[in-house]
């Protein structure tokens, strides 16, 4: 991508109504855009980082056995009265609105009870058995108050896994492979080493859930960690005979701020049974389906991965999720510059390498050196008449302090 057809612009200064750093940096790069409180537009070059968190998440949850679907924004209020969901005392960040026809209907801020109705045609005897379903949706939750920039909106993509099963047994062996593979998932993201299976409460959902949270400045929750052994407790849930339950000592736990990354739940049958979801045995005996419910916010981890990796020049991107594998800045206007830069240009994009091209005329050295940083991209490539006279670039790692210069014609990224 040249930056010389890049629709969006940087700029120096964010909003000052916003005090979070991911939206602070996001906004000033250009890749997200505020349209309300807790409203943001992805520009390209962050809908290009959000789709490739989405791509790793896919990935594995494929490998998991996942099977992907789309379900409708559109919720029935019947069939949330069911589960006594659709109560505002129960649920108190629902959008609510009417047809034409003064028929009421809510938009999803969740999806467990239309995918468990759904089930009903197509789940009817243990051969049927295990289902992983799975999808990547907009979800709309009234929040009381948006805050903490992309980590916590009123409209917001989810990847929502849902899993069924023929006995609480094998639900149980699913839902530690799913542990398992979320951990991988944030490990692929780059945040493994800050992210902790913590215990915590179900709120909505469940009794109890497991959530990932990862351990930030700018998180809004408090966790107590156990480093050695990778667990932790929500200070919701933080209690004397839970430490025990889970082995843990309180000389082990350190209490930190984290934001949670995702939450998985153990649901059951308290959706399968009122919603009628049952399946005949072999024995044929009628049983009801054990159900989980598992998810990930793109968004939210995108956000928090700015949160922890960001310094004081702008984004630092993990190579996996970077907008561009190279930001190429070519200074200076004269004709063998311009040459050599599009050729290496030219050359990477062959090699399948992501590029970033800052080829904007009339913008000053300082200005593309430092919206490099602030874009973050893992390596900087600088082609200027400096660095022709030796016939080489500068290649900078974005994380380095200093830059080396590389023959033009073996550019080893």
């Amino acid at each position: 991508m040249r930056l010389s057809n890049l629709f969006t612009k940087t700029r120096r200064e964010a909003p000052k109504d916003e005090t979070a750093t991911n939206a602070q940096l996001l906004i000033r790069a250009g890749f997200i855009h505020k349209d309300s409180a807790g409203v943001y537009v992805f520009l390209p070059l962050g809908l290009c980082v959000l789709n490739k968190i989405i791509a790793i998440i896919r990935e594995e949850i494929n490998a998991l056995g996942g099977q992907e679907l789309a379900m409708s924004s559109l919720q029935r209020k019947e069939l949330w009265e069911r589960t006594d969901r659709w109560d505002d005392e129960q649920v108190d960040v629902w959008f609510k609105t009417r047809y034409k026809n003064n028929t009421d209907v809510g938009l999803a801020w969740s999806h467990e009870e239309p995918l468990t109705e759904l089930m009903r045609e197509h789940i009817s005897s243990y051969r049927d058995l295990p289902v992983y379903a799975y999808q990547f949706q907009t979800k709309l939750r009234n929040e009381t108050r948006a805050k903490s920039g992309i980590m916590r909106t009123r409209e917001f993509i989810m990847k929502d896994l849902y899993s069924f099963s023929r006995s609480e047994e094998e639900h149980k062996a699913f839902y530690k492979r799913a542990q398992d593979t979320y951990a991988t998932i944030f490990d692929r993201l780059g945040l493994g080493e800050w992210t902790y299976l913590t215990f915590a409460s179900g709120g909505a959902f469940a009794e109890f859930s497991h959530e990932f949270q990862t351990i930030t400045d700018a998180g809004e929750d408090s966790i107590y960690v156990d480093h050695a052994k990778r667990i932790a407790i929500n200070e919701e849930v933080y209690s004397d005979t839970l430490i025990n339950d889970l082995g843990l000592t309180k000389d082990t736990l350190e209490k930190t701020k984290a934001a949670e990354v995702a939450n998985i739940f153990n649901l059951g049958t308290s959706k399968s049974q009122p919603l009628g979801l049952v399946f005949t045995d072999e024995d044929g005996t009628q049983k009801p389906v054990v159900m989980g419910s598992y998810g990930i916010g793109p968004a939210r981890v995108m956000g928090v991965v700015v949160e922890r990796y960001a310094d004081d020049r702008g984004m630092v991107w993990p190579e996996a999720i970077a907008p561009a594998n190279v930001h190429i800045v070519q200074i200076g206007d004269a004709a063998d510059t311009v040459r050599a830069a599009e050729k290496v240009y030219a050359d990477l994009q062959k090699q399948g390498v992501e590029v970033l091209y800052d080829d904007r005329p009339d913008v000053t050295a300082g200005a593309k050196f430092a919206d490099a940083d602030l874009m973050g991209c893992p390596v900087r490539l600088t082609i200027s008449q400096k660095t022709l006279e030796h016939n080489s670039v500068e290649i900078k790692k974005r994380t380095a302090a200093a830059s080396k210069l590389a023959p033009i014609d073996d550019i080893k990224i």
